[in-house]
Parts: structure tokens; sequence; C-alpha cells
């Protein structure tokens, strides 16, 4: 006997997120995530401040940034007008040659033993200026008196005199120690003598930077070191003393860093004897080597000094190259400037480079793969804008420290956002095989996992929507021991599940013995293969229940018969609730739909009923029986086309038409019972 019931069963959780009353949104940031922002602030924070006290290692880091751009750029260039005249192995091997034989060279007798005769550079300068070079230069400190006699010395003082103010001596900066264990400073500048012959005088010595090698012009060690010590007061550098010596014209800016034009050799290079030689000499007047040329007299043997000073292209440039790459530099006005002059300026920057950049990618991008990959790109495009920037307009822009940052960034995005996803993939596994089927769980974790949250935001979807209700339940509910009811409840929803769920079916809720199911969220197939598998769960749902029926006739148990209801149409899905309790469901017309036609199945004797919108995707393939346009509760104005679902075409319809019968049989009983 069937009668009204005393309970209902307490539905079954839905595929939902839950969140704690502390909790102030239902998206809210995974502690990985905080994390990750956490450590993004750090990298920015921390390479803004060591930037902005100018850090050695960040100084460090720049400068292997600049040696690294040198060196893809390559050799530039130099202008043809400047040569080296080299105390090369070479110029000292003819010492050798004179004492072998003096009278044979008689000319080189000055450098027959080193150090050379103060007479030997007289003569070459000499020479040079006398047949059309604009100016020489000596990378030598000829302090010293002379150790060949005071003579030697009034031979270069005479010629120094002769060509006054287009020759260049070289002044040098020393650092000593005190006894006290103090230091001092001070300026060696050449022999009293020569710089009364109104000589030019410039300073060659050079900073060195964190990593020892030279990069900036001998104007900043001028205006940092020198003028703060109050020494070297009106000392101009080497290059700009050698541009007064050539006449040419000194541009506004000499301090920033030096324009390298290639490795050693890059400029040309004369042997020292050469000058000296008249076979070799007259070749070199006519070839024009020396016309309107700077010359630079220093030394390129280990021999002569350990002048060999670590650059950018080498780790043993001559001093002397250096002095010419100085010089062509502020004679083509090439000097290289930081595009942010002060170093908290440079911090500023870091932290606005960095932290926008980190946060950036943390915010707008959820794939951490892809945001380690933006952050490569980012570091590639940075890298870039300074490399174009440092060649083609000699500015300096933080690089390294930068592009640094955004690597830590990106490698803090990747991991914090790969356990992140993989935690998350763990817990979706766990929450969707209940609701979802296999197939479909492992889609959305290949495909969708790290993009999860955008299905659960409200979007538009196109899906088949099954509503199945057991008959009768209200009164079963009361006849049987409560026990009992959930046994059997339990025994016959897992069965419906298992049906829908191997189908490829979601199961949105359960509401209390119904089961409301969709085919095509979150995850579509396509509109056709959605409403085919719809059909599947449908079928296969017959069959579990007429099996079903068989045990429990058998075991005594009352009869359970259901009615399915399935349309296709437009509905919203997404996450739906409130902030203790929220599920992924489908709302809108086509549910509303579902849920009607499936409460008219027991006035057609039919246990499943699809509706026209369904029928059209899958004609070609099922058998039906036409109901005929229906009025839907609710829906007064407008009829719904219904159809009796017989099976696949070819199935054998039996099953169908047992089920019509036992139905026919039920509701008759339940009549004869109201």
């Amino acid at each position: 006997m069937f009668f009204k019931p005393l309970r209902r069963v307490r539905p079954l959780p839905a595929l939902r997120s839950e969140t704690t009353p502390a909790d102030q949104a239902p998206l809210a940031q995974s502690p990985w995530q905080v994390l990750g922002y956490g450590l993004i602030g750090l990298w920015a924070v921390t390479g803004a401040i060591a930037t902005g006290v100018d850090l050695g290692t960040v100084q460090w880091m720049e400068r292997q940034a600049q040696v690294l751009f040198f060196r893809l750029r390559g050799q530039v260039e130099p202008p043809a007008n400047i040569v080296i005249l080299a105390i090369d192995q070479e110029s000292l091997a003819r010492g050798a040659d004179v004492q072998a034989d003096p009278d044979r060279y008689p000319e080189l007798a000055p450098i027959e033993i080193w150090p050379w005769q103060r007479a030997a550079y007289a003569q070459v300068i000499d020479r040079l200026l006398d047949n059309g070079a604009r100016a020489v230069s000596v990378d030598l400190v000829l302090t010293d008196p002379s150790l060949y006699g005071p003579a030697d010395d009034r031979q270069l003082a005479a010629v120094l005199r002769r060509h006054p103010g287009r020759a260049v001596l070289a002044a040098n900066y020393e650092v000593f120690g005190t006894p006290d264990g103090g230091e001092q400073s001070q300026i060696v500048m050449p022999n009293p003598d020569f710089g009364a012959a109104m000589t030019q005088i410039g300073l060659i010595n050079f900073l060195r930077d964190a990593d020892k090698r030279v990069y900036q012009l001998s104007d900043n060690l001028i205006a940092e070191v020198l003028q703060p010590q109050g020494i070297g007061e009106g000392l101009d550098s080497f290059a700009v003393a050698t541009l007064r010596a050539a006449q040419l014209e000194i541009p506004a800016v000499t301090t920033g860093d030096i324009f390298y034009y290639g490795p050693p050799t890059t400029f040309r290079r004369v042997p020292f004897w050469h000058v000296l030689d008249p076979t070799n000499w007259a070749v070199h007047q006519r070839q024009g080597t020396f016309q309107d040329a700077i010359v630079l007299i220093g030394p390129l043997s280990n021999d002569v000094g350990n002048d060999f000073i670590p650059t950018p292209f080498s780790e043993t440039m001559p001093g002397v190259e250096i002095h010419a790459n100085a010089i062509a530099t502020l004679m083509q006005d090439r000097v290289i400037q930081s595009a942010l002059p002060t170093a908290q300026e440079r911090g500023w920057f870091v932290l606005a480079l960095v932290g926008g950049g980190g946060l950036a990618l943390m915010a707008l991008i959820r794939q951490p793969v892809m945001q380690m990959s933006l952050a490569v790109g980012a570091i590639a495009l940075w890298g870039t804008i300074g490399y174009l920037s440092f060649t083609a307009g000699q500015q300096i822009w933080p690089v390294a420290v930068p592009c640094l940052g955004l690597f830590l960034s990106g490698a803090t995005c990747l991991t914090t956002g790969t356990i992140h996803t993989q935690l998350e993939r763990r817990r979706l596994r766990t929450t969707l095989e209940r609701y979802v089927a296999a197939p479909i769980v492992q889609e959305i974790l290949t495909h969708h996992s790290s993009d999860f949250q955008s299905l659960l935001k409200g979007r538009r979807v196109q899906a088949a929507v099954m509503f199945c209700d057991i008959r009768s339940f209200t009164t079963l509910s009361l006849e049987l021991e409560p026990e009992a009811l959930l046994e059997q409840l339990n025994e016959y929803l897992n069965a419906m599940v298992e049906a829908i769920l191997a189908a490829g079916g979601t199961i949105d809720k359960f509401i209390g013995d119904a089961i409301m199911a969709e085919f095509g969220s979150p995850i579509s197939h396509g509109a056709e293969t959605d409403a085919l598998n719809a059909i599947r769960a449908a079928l296969a749902m017959r069959r579990s229940l007429s099996v079903l029926q068989a045990e429990w006739q058998r075991a005594g148990k009352p009869i359970l018969f259901n009615g399915v209801g399935i349309n296709f149409g437009e509905a919203i899905a997404g996450d739906i609730g409130s902030i203790r309790r929220r599920e992924f469901a489908l709302i809108g017309d086509a549910v509303n739909i579902a849920s009607r036609v499936e409460a008219l199945t027991r006035n057609f004797w039919t246990d499943i009923l699809i509706t026209d919108s369904l029928y059209a995707l899958v004609q070609d393939q099922v058998e039906v029986v036409p109901i005929g346009a229906q009025e839907l509760k609710g829906r007064k104005d407008e009829k719904v086309m219904l159809y009796s679902l017989v099976g696949f075409k070819g199935d054998d319809p039996t099953l169908y038409h047992t089920v019509h019968e036992r139905l026919r049989a039920f509701k008759g009983f339940e009549e004869m019972r109201s």
C-alpha cells in the first residue's frame, strides 16, 4: 500500500566548492598563490634595494651584461686616422741587430737597449709631426732623468719646444701606503723640462669596475677621485689632451663609458722601429700611413711592463689601445651614458619593472608554463631593448638585475603554480570522479585543470539536460523502514548514476530521489554527440532498472518505476550558491523544460520522453513514438513536441514494450488505490 511520506531522503552532495566563514570570496587565492605574490614582491624589493645602494654585486652583474652586448655587437670599424706606434717585441728585437752590427743599423742606435734613449722618441715625434701627423701622444711616464745623461733629455725637450702643444706626455695617478698604515695619493708628472716646453699632459689612469675591467673614460677618475681630493687641478685625461694636441673638437661631455671598437688589434699598429728605419719609413710615407693621423706611442710587449688590462673584449688589452678606444670615443662623440644617472633612479626602475612584470604574470596568467614562457619572453624582449639602446643609442639601462628578477618571478610562478595545480588536480579528481564520467574527468584534468576556475564562472552552454524521478516515491518512503528505504534507494541511485557516468554525463544534483544530469557541461563534445550520449544514458538506465526490478521482485521488495525527461537547449553553467555552500550547476529555460517533460512521462505510460530540440539532433539514429505537442506546466502560451524513446534504430524494442505495459499496469494500480 502506498501513501504520503513522513520524511525525505537527504540529498547527496553536488559538485561544489566550499569555503569557510572566514573566506571573503568564492575564488579566494590559495596559500601557494599568496606565497607566489610574496616571493615576487621579495625579488622586486631586493633587486631595487641592491640597485639603489649600488651594491658591488649589482655593478658586477650589469657590467657582465655590457660585456655580452659588446661581444654580440662585435668589431666596429675604428677611425682610420688613429695609429698605434707599437713598442713591440719586433722593435725590441732590433736592438740585438744593432749590437751585432752597429755600422749597418746606425739609425736604430737609440733603441739598442731598453729603456730606450729619449732621443728615439725625439726623432720619432719630430719626424711624424714634420710629415703630416696631427698629434703624437706618448703612453709612457717620462719622470726620471734619462739613463743616458742630460743631453738625451735635452734632445727630447728641444723637439717638444719645436712642436709646441702638438705632443702629449703621460701623467700617472699613484696610491701608496704610509708608515702609519694609511694611504696617500699623488700625481706623477713628466720631467719638468718636458712640461716647460708647452707640451700637453694627460692622465693615463682609468677606474676599474667591480669585475676589474676598464669601462670608464679617464675623465671619470678625474671627476670622482682627483677633484674631491683637490689634486690634479686643471689636468686633462690622456684622451682629451690628445684631442687638444690634434686641434680637434672636444665633446661637451667627456665622462661616461668607452665605446670599445673591438678586441686588441682593432686599431692599426705599426712597429716603432719602422719610423727610424729609412726603408720602412719611405714605404709609410708613400702609403700616407701617418698623414693627418693621431699617433699613440705605447708598449705592446710584456718585456716593457705589465700594461695589459682586462676590458669587455679581452682580458689583456694593451693600455695604449684602451687609450686609442677612448680617443676615438670622444672624437666621434660616442660616449656611452647611463639612461638613469643615479643609483636611486635605477632602483625605482628595477622595482617597477620586476614588481610590475612579475605581479602581472601572477595575476593575469593562470597556466604556470605559460607564466614561465612569458617571463622568458619578457627577459628576451628587455634584453633586446637594452642591447639596441646600448649599440644604437650608446645608452645603458639596467638589464642584468631586471632579467634576473623576471626569471625568478617566472620560476616562482612556475613552482608555486605547479604545486597549486597539482593539489587542485588531486582535489578536483577526487571531487569530479563522484559526479562526472571518468573520460570527462581525465579531459578536464588534461586540458582544463589549470583553468578550472573559468569553468566555474557563469557561461552559456548548449547541453542535453536530463531529469529522472521515481514514481510515487512519497508513499513508498512511509511504507518502508528508514534503513530499508535508504538501502533500496541507494541501490537504485547507484545504478542510475553509473549509467549516466558511463555515457559521459555529469551529475548536476540529487533532489531527494530525483536526479538531474547534463551532457555537454562542463565539457562539450559537440551538440550531436552530447545528445546521443544522453540517449545512451537513458536507455542504459532503462536496462539497469529492469534488472533491479527483477531482483527486487525475487527479494520481495517494492518495485520502483521512474520517468526520464530529456531536453536540449541553452542554459547557464557556473558556480552557484552562498559563501558557505556552493555547487556547480546548470540553470535556465532548458533545465525547466526538462523537468516539466519528466513529469509528463506518467501521463503517457512511458519511461523516457524527449523534446523536439533533442530529437532533431538524433532523429537519424533513434526510433521514437510521437506523443504530439504538449502544454507544459507554467508554459501555457507554447507547446513542446514530445517523443517517447523506443531505442536506437535496429535495437530490439521488446524492453520498451515491456516497460510500457508495466507502467500502464502500475498507473492503473495507482488509480485504483486513489
